[in-house]
C-alpha cells in the first residue's frame, strides 16, 4: 500500500512523461502536462523534466516507444552521477500492470501514473471518516489488478510443493497459497468490509438530508482549484479550508446561508478534474449525492485558465455521469482579477485568436447569450459578489415559489409605495 504513497516530508523530483497523439495535439498535451506538474506539486514532488513522444497510440508494453525509454534513462543515470538523484517517474494517463513492470523494469524508480497520484493527494487531504473510507476503497481497486509487481520475489507463504517431493517441512506439506493468492484475499474482504461501511454513511447522509426541512438546496461545482471554496466562505461567512492547491475540499461541506429574507442551503463540492479514475467517481458517490439532489447548481469557471472552455466541458460531461444534469445551473466565472491577454501588434495582419481576446470582447462572445445565467466575478477581491448574491437570491427565490407554495419567508419585504 506504502508503494502508491508519497506524501513523505522530504522533497522528491519527478520528471513528466506525456504522449502527442490523434486525438490530443501538442498544445493540448502540454496542458495536460502543466496540470500533472501542479498535481505533483501539490503532492508534494518537485518535477525537474519533461519528455512528449509523438505516437499514434500508446506502446502497450512500456506505454512510450523502446527510443523516448532509453533517452529517459540516460537522463536518470546522467542526474545520479551528478548526485541529483530522480525521485519518481510520472505518466499522465493510467498505466497497466504489465507496463508498469516493464518501465520499472527498465528505469529502476517509483512509476507512478495519473491515476496513483491523484489518489495520494486524496489520501493526503481526506479528513473525515468518510472521505477516508471512500479514498481507502479507490486505492484498493486501483491496487487490485497491479499487485503482481509488490510479490514477484515470493512463491509459496504457507505450504509446500505437494507430495511430489517437495521442499516443504514436515506436516506443512499440501497445496499452500501464494503471497499473491493471499494478499488478493485480504483485500477483497477489505474492499467489502469498506463498501458496507459506505452504506451505512450513505443511509445517515440520507437521514440528513431528509432532516433538513423545506429549504432549496444549491450547489457549488466546477472544475478543481476554481474558487468554489471562497465563494463559499464569502457567501456563508464560513471558515471553509480553501487554498490554491487542487482538491483542496475532499469532503462536502453544507452551510445555512440567509439572503435577505430567504434562508437556503449552500454546499460546497468536491472538484472535477479531466481523466479523472472512473474508480473515483464510483467511490465518491455519497459526496456527489449533495449534486445529485440540489435545485440549483453554480457553476464556477476560472476565466484565467487558458482551457477554460475545455474545463467547462469536462465539468459538465461528469455532471451526467452522476446523473446531475439537466438541473438549473448559474454559470459564474470567476478570478477576473487574475485574467491575462496577448496584445497584437498593430502591423499583424494574422487573424485574432482566443489569446488577443480583452475579458470585455470576451463577455461578449457565447456568454453574452446567457443573460442573467452568466457572472462575471473575482471572489478574492470580492468584485461583483452584491450582483451573485442577488442574482442567486433571485433564482432561489422562484425555485421556492414552485417548491413551498405554502412556506413563508423569515419576514415580508415590502415594496414602498410612491
Amino acid at each position: 500500500m506504502k508503494e502508491f504513497v508519497i506524501s513523505e516530508a522530504k522533497v522528491e523530483t519527478a520528471i513528466l512523461v506525456g504522449l502527442i497523439t490523434q486525438t490530443q495535439d501538442e498544445r493540448k498535451t502540454n496542458e495536460y502536462l502543466d496540470e500533472l506538474a501542479f498535481l505533483a506539486e501539490t503532492a508534494g514532488a518537485e518535477v525537474v523534466k519533461r519528455f512528449t513522444q509523438k505516437l499514434p497510440t500508446a506502446n502497450s508494453v512500456t506505454y512510450v516507444g523502446k527510443g523516448k525509454l532509453e533517452e529517459i534513462r540516460t537522463y536518470i543515470r546522467n542526474e545520479e552521477e551528478e548526485e541529483r538523484e530522480v525521485g519518481m517517474v510520472i505518466f499522465d494517463d493510467e498505466l497497466s500492470a504489465k507496463q508498469i513492470r516493464n518501465i520499472e523494469a527498465e528505469l529502476r524508480v517509483k512509476i507512478l501514473d495519473r491515476t496513483s497520484l491523484i489518489l495520494d493527494i486524496f489520501a493526503m487531504r481526506a479528513q473525515t471518516a468518510n472521505a477516508k473510507t471512500q479514498v481507502e476503497l479507490a486505492q484498493y481497486k486501483y491496487m487490485l489488478p497491479r499487485l503482481q509487481r509488490l510479490w514477484t520475489h515470493l512463491e509459496r507463504q504457507g505450504g509446500g510443493s505437494g507430495a511430489g517431493g517437495g521442499k516443504g517441512s514436515v506436516g506443512l506439506r499440501g497445496p499452500g497459497e501464494t503471497q499473491l493468492e493471499m494478499d488478493r484475499r485480504i483485500i477483497l474482504n477489505r474492499m467489502s468490509l469498506l463498501k458496507e461501511r459506505l452504506a451505512d454513511i450513505d443511509k445517515q447522509k440520507a437521514t440528513q438530508r431528509k432532516n433538513r426541512g423545506r429549504m432549496i438546496r444549491v450547489a457549488l461545482v466546477g472544475y478543481t482549484n476554481v474558487g468554489k471554496s471562497t465563494i463559499m466562505n464569502l457567501l456563508s461567512k464560513s471558515e471553509v479550508f480553501a487554498e490554491n492547491k487542487l482538491f483542496a475540499t475532499l469532503d462536502t461541506t453544507v452551510r445555512k446561508v440567509i439572503i435577505e429574507n430567504l434562508p437556503f442551503l449552500l454546499s460546497d463540492t468536491v472538484g472535477f478534474i479531466r481523466k479523472l479514475p472512473t474508480d473515483l467517481v464510483d467511490s465518491f458517490k455519497s459526496t456527489l449525492d449533495e449534486v445529485r439532489e440540489a435545485d440549483l447548481l453554480v457553476h464556477v469557471v476560472d476565466i484565467s485558465h487558458p482551457g477554460f472552455e475545455e474545463q467547462i466541458e469536462v465539468v459538465n460531461k461528469t455532471l451526467a455521469e452522476i446523473g446531475g444534469g439537466g438541473k438549473p445551473m448559474i454559470l459564474v466565472f470567476n478570478k477576473i482579477d487574475a485574467y491575462t491577454y496577448i496584445e497584437k501588434a498593430s502591423d499583424d495582419l494574422t487573424p485574432r485568436t482566443k489569446e488577443n481576446l480583452t475579458l470585455e470582447e470576451l463577455m461578449k462572445t457565447w456568454m453574452a447569450k446567457m443573460e442573467d445565467n452568466c457572472l462575471f466575478i473575482s471572489a478574492r477581491e470580492r468584485i461583483n459578489m452584491d450582483e451573485l448574491k442577488n442574482v442567486v437570491y433571485q433564482r432561489v427565490k422562484e425555485l421556492h415559489v414552485q417548491k413551498y407554495p405554502y412556506n413563508d419567508f423569515l419576514y415580508q419585504t415590502y415594496e414602498e409605495e410612491e
